[in-house]
């Protein structure tokens, strides 16, 4: 088994997955409870995370997606959606528009690890038409999708992206 440290530097933008290849129950299951055991907002878990496996549905939200059809080769997307109204009540309109947005994006980070950790590939994606990604995944309203994130077994083993140098994202005071 990886270490941390090794999880997040196998980490890549996957966009394109084995044919006939899908995720084991028991992976995405594991998946989902590494994505709920993130930390969040006066641990509220401000946030719901929609699983689709139909390609027809994929494949509606790769158009949705600007036309990013590797999301419909990936056997599943998983679709992470804040829940602002849930984090008022306790946080007030800062929890609606920063906690619940948070909360989301840390749990789909820990879904994105614990799916290189299982020895999967994914790409994020956060560029998408919200109100058609509504409207195809019929949520309710109180849901803002936040990011849409699909996995499975990797057909290609991406380059390493360069990263910026610590000295330039880092500030010491």
């Amino acid at each position: 088994m990886w270490d941390f440290f090794e999880t997040v530097r196998h980490r890549h933008s996957v966009r394109q997955y084995q044919p006939d290849m899908p995720v084991e129950a028991e992976k995405l299951h594991a998946i989902l409870e590494m994505a709920s055991a993130a930390p969040s907002a006066g641990d509220l878990q401000a946030y719901r995370i929609v699983v689709t496996q139909d390609a027809a549905t994929r494949a509606a939200l790769g158009r949705a997606a600007q036309k990013q059809v590797f999301l419909s080769d990936a056997p599943v997307c998983l679709v992470f959606c804040a829940e602002p109204n849930r984090s008022a009540q306790a946080f007030g309109e800062r929890g609606a528009a920063l906690y619940a947005l948070q909360d989301a994006t840390i749990a789909a980070a820990y879904a994105q690890l614990a799916i290189v950790a299982a020895g999967l590939g994914s790409i994020w994606i956060g560029y998408f038409d919200e109100p058609k990604v509504r409207d195809i995944l019929d949520l309710d309203p109180e849901l803002q999708p936040i990011a849409l994130l699909c996995l499975g077994y990797p057909a290609e083993l991406p380059e390493s992206s360069p990263r910026r140098r610590l000295d330039e994202i880092v500030i010491y005071r």
